[in-house]
């Protein structure tokens, strides 16, 4: 078994040695876990007990680290940790056994050589953070390494390396000389010549850059007329277009992305060739004036898909049909791509954290909606401001966070809590004025805890202008509406958030917004049925609880309206009229039906 739970050596605390570094971390591991949490682990397990572990051992190497799906492996010998590398990705195939393409495990490996400063069974330096991000470069299933790892063992280890070029590594000085070591036989027989061939008819490979990266491909044209063409083009242009207004997403440009036009490709060298994550591919086929479109979102490490989607429209106008379409396409792949980055900063070693990992996993707890989670959340986000003073989108998303403690009950928010809030989400503005999510927050904490609507409304805007895919900006367009009783304005631009992302993770907060637009404009019925909807996803929203009884009581369904408020008093005791006003951000015509439905339930005046 790999030596663990023991101090690595070391002259004592803030000590340095020159050690090899070796980083693995499993491809697709949240995916797995979500098909078959049991099943994955006892996988993994098996594999460290009958290949990892024993080959970290008989090379020399100590387990610094493990993080449930990564690895950290310190070696005395360059080699010792090159031969472990490569057995394990060797042999990993073998002792998995014979698996489903989106079943297998693999790993991506990166190995550095320099300075650590070992602390009690861990490993910190700049060298543990260049492995790490050298991992991030290596292919499924293969091994990246520094200049240095690969000028150590060339001459003494029958290996092929090929050159990636300097990488430009987050939060390292200085570009990073890498080669990818081949694993396949032949390259083995080619390095026992000596040399150290580079493929020549395939093309430089590039790594992935740090945020999320995407390229969209050109769409297949299944209609039976070669003309149509330019309809799937333009197509993919506007898909393009959409996605490159995501500012935390790196979009390939278009040029690049259409010299594939025309071929059969295999989205995981798309990846390789183009330095993506993801793929974007799809199809687009057109009978008379009935068009069908078809969009894929492929994980280009391993090929696997990670969501689809089918859009069915009559041709009547072909430019609106192209910007919906890309705009509803740009709006589902976003939290597909940011709950996979909320995942990535999720598994990685607390001491590597910047702030936008902090923010991301921050985000994360924000999305489980509940009281422990959403308060971790502002710690969070406070450490990043930490890190970052300017950083925008912390700053906007501490008032989110504190306005969903109090629509569930969960929390009060103390006056020199709202103080602060408005405070950060003016921070917010000054910092983030490109920044679409940093302007959604500010402008709901703007309005619910300051009142302050013309300017809610400009960033609310300015939010979806900046990226027309912004659900959440469409959301806050919604709130700020509903609270100057433009319900009808309200209601259409909370259909159009859920039409944008309808798996999106605050969905919940789209349909309260429905739910509330409706009641004040005296559709009793439907804001029952949305805040139905809303409990079925956020089941201690106290706001739509209050929804149903005021709209039960309108409705003169008495009773119920009476369980649904001693429901609420049991969670919120303190309740009454007087003390409903003081936290509704406004009291216009429309919100005096809900205080009249809350006064008929029964609520007390206070």
């Amino acid at each position: 078994m790999a030596e663990t739970g023991r101090d690595l050596p070391g002259k004592g605390a803030g000590s340095r040695r020159l050690i090899a570094v070796l980083y693995a971390d499993m491809v697709g591991y949240s995916r797995l876990i979500g098909m078959d949490d049991a099943g994955t682990l006892r996988r993994l397990r098996a594999l460290r007990d009958a290949l990892i572990d024993p080959a970290i051992a008989e090379n020399g190497g100590r387990l610094a680290h493990a993080g449930g799906d990564s690895l950290l492996v310190a070696f005395d010998s360059v080699e010792g940790a090159v031969r472990c590398a490569m057995k394990v990705q060797q042999q990993v195939p073998t002792y998995d056994g014979d698996q489903p393409s989106d079943w297998r495990i693999r790993f991506r490996m990166g190995i550095n050589i320099g300075d650590v400063i070992p602390e009690g069974t861990d490993l910190y330096g700049d060298s543990v953070n260049i492995a790490a991000r050298l991992e991030a470069a290596s292919p499924a299933g293969g091994v990246c390494v520094s200049r240095a790892v690969r000028d150590q063992v060339h001459g003494r280890l029958d290996l092929s390396f090929e050159s990636v070029g300097a990488l430009t590594l987050k939060n390292i000085a200085r570009p990073v000389e890498a080669f990818v070591l081949r694993l396949d036989p032949a390259a083995e027989a080619a390095a026992a010549s000596g040399s150290i061939p580079i493929a020549a008819e395939e093309p430089r490979l590039l790594p992935p850059p740090y945020k999320p990266s995407i390229a969209v491909l050109p769409f297949a044209n299944l209609s039976s007329d070669p003309e149509q063409d330019y309809f799937a083009d333009g197509m993919v242009e506007e898909i393009t277009t959409a996605l490159a207004k995501v500012p935390w997403l790196f979009v390939i440009a278009r040029n690049s992305s259409f010299t594939y036009k025309g071929r059969a490709v295999d989205v995981r060298r798309v990846g390789r060739e183009l330095g993506v994550s993801f793929v974007l591919e799809g199809s687009v086929r057109r009978s008379g004036e009935q068009v069908r479109i078809t969009a894929q979102l492929i994980d280009a490490s391993d090929g696997n898909h990670i969501w689809a989607g089918r859009f069915d429209a009559t041709l009547e106008n072909i430019l609106e049909l192209q910007d919906r379409v890309a705009h509803e396409v740009a709006g589902r792949v976003q939290p597909e791509l940011q709950r996979r980055e909320i995942e990535r900063a999720n598994r990685r070693h607390i001491q590597n954290l910047d702030a936008y990992d902090l923010y991301l996993r921050a985000l994360g707890r924000f999305h489980q909606q509940t009281a422990p989670a959403v308060c971790e959340a502002i710690a969070l986000l406070k450490q990043a401001l930490t890190v970052d003073p300017a950083y925008a989108a912390a700053a906007a998303l501490i008032g989110e966070c504190r306005i969903v403690l109090r629509a569930h009950g969960w929390a009060a928010v103390t006056a020199e809590e709202l103080a602060e809030s408005i405070e950060l989400a003016r921070l917010a503005i000054d910092h983030g004025k490109n920044d679409p999510d940093a302007l959604c927050w500010s402008s709901l904490t703007l309005a619910i805890f300051g009142h302050e609507y013309a300017i809610a409304e400009a960033m609310a805007d300015r939010a979806v202008v900046l990226n027309p895919s912004c659900a959440t900006g469409w959301e806050a367009k919604g709130w700020i509406a509903c609270y100057q009783n433009l319900n009808d304005v309200a209601i259409d631009a909370f259909e159009h958030a859920l039409r944008l992302s309808p798996l999106d993770p605050l969905r919940g907060y789209f349909k309260s917004g429905m739910a509330l637009a409706s009641l004040c404009s005296g559709d009793f019925g439907a804001a029952l049925y949305w805040a139905s909807e809303t409990l079925s996803e956020l089941p201690s929203h106290l706001t739509a609880m209050r929804i149903n009884a005021a709209a039960c009581a309108h409705l003169n369904r008495l009773e119920e309206a009476r369980e649904w408020l001693a429901r609420i008093l049991r969670l919120q005791p303190s309740l009454t009229i007087r003390t409903w006003r003081a936290m509704t951000p406004a009291t216009g015509s429309g919100l005096h039906l809900f205080e009249a439905g809350l006064r008929k339930a029964g609520l007390p005046e206070g």
